[in-house]
C-alpha cells in the first residue's frame, strides 16, 4: 500500500470518529429534556421525532435488588424489588 493510501485511511478513520463523537454528544443533550415534548400518561419523551426513555434514577445493587424513582408531574413514584423478588411500588406527592 502506497503512502497516499495509508494517510488518507488514517485521515477517514479520524473524521468517522470526530463524527461519531458529535452525534453521541448530541443524543446526550436531547435526554436532557431539551425540545423533547412527552404524552400525558406515558414513560417516554419524544425528541427530534424519536422515542426516547424518560430519565430515571435506578439503583441496582450486587445482590440483585434495585430502587426506582420515577416524576411523573408533582409526584415522585418509587419502585423496590428486594433481592428474595418482592416488589413495592409507593407513590408520594409533594
Amino acid at each position: 500500500m502506497s503512502m497516499f493510501h495509508r494517510t488518507t485511511w488514517i485521515v477517514a478513520g479520524f473524521g468517522l470518529a470526530a463524527l461519531a463523537g458529535v452525534s453521541g454528544a448530541s443524543a446526550t443533550t436531547a435526554q436532557s429534556g431539551q425540545n423533547c415534548t412527552s404524552p400525558p400518561g406515558m414513560n417516554y419523551m419524544i425528541c427530534n421525532g424519536q422515542r426516547v426513555p424518560k430519565p430515571t434514577n435506578r439503583v441496582v445493587n450486587a445482590d440483585g435488588s434495585w430502587r426506582e424513582e420515577t416524576r411523573q408531574g408533582k409526584c415522585v413514584v418509587i419502585k423496590e424489588k428486594s433481592a428474595s423478588g418482592e416488589y413495592k411500588e409507593t407513590r408520594r406527592c409533594d
